[in-house]
């Protein structure tokens, strides 16, 4: 067996292992690049160490450009797009004020979990609608009734 083919393949499945221990299919399309130039050490015999070299370099620029264009941008959509998220999952709750909203800090409750908030001024018991946030802090208005 000739050298240049028994590395190519072994670089191929290394980088198919990595994939499948991290995966994120940046090794994927870099071992698709390893199986091209193996191909080509198997198809045409002789080629020279730098050339496969740089075969494999410009072939893995290649594909993972390929992988970015077409297929990054078509993964499926969550149908769960706040989980992990859970300012992004109380957007729009209305919820009262546990402590009042005093110089733009307050406290709401929310199931078994106090969050701090930030808004107007208002009283304690103030039914307010959650409107962003980041990890720590709420962003609260507040909530409007209509009277149907």
């Amino acid at each position: 067996m000739r050298w240049d083919v028994f590395a190519w393949a072994a670089v191929a499945l290394l980088l198919f292992a990595a994939e499948a221990m991290a995966p994120g299919a940046f090794m994927l399309w870099l071992g698709f690049a390893a199986v091209a130039v193996l191909l080509g050490v198997l198809l045409v015999p002789g080629i020279p160490l730098l050339v496969q070299v740089a075969a494999f370099i410009a072939l893995s620029f290649v594909s993972i450009q390929v992988y970015r264009r077409w297929f990054r941008n078509r993964e499926r959509p969550s149908d769960q797009p706040a989980l992990n998220r859970r300012t992004a999952a109380l957007v729009g709750r209305v919820v009262p004020l546990e402590r009042a909203i005093v110089d733009g800090r307050g406290r709401v409750q929310i199931a078994d979990a106090y969050w701090e908030v930030a808004g107007p001024d208002l009283p304690a018991g103030t039914h307010v609608r959650i409107t962003g946030g980041d990890a720590m802090t709420l962003q609260v208005e507040p909530a409007v009734h209509t009277g149907a």
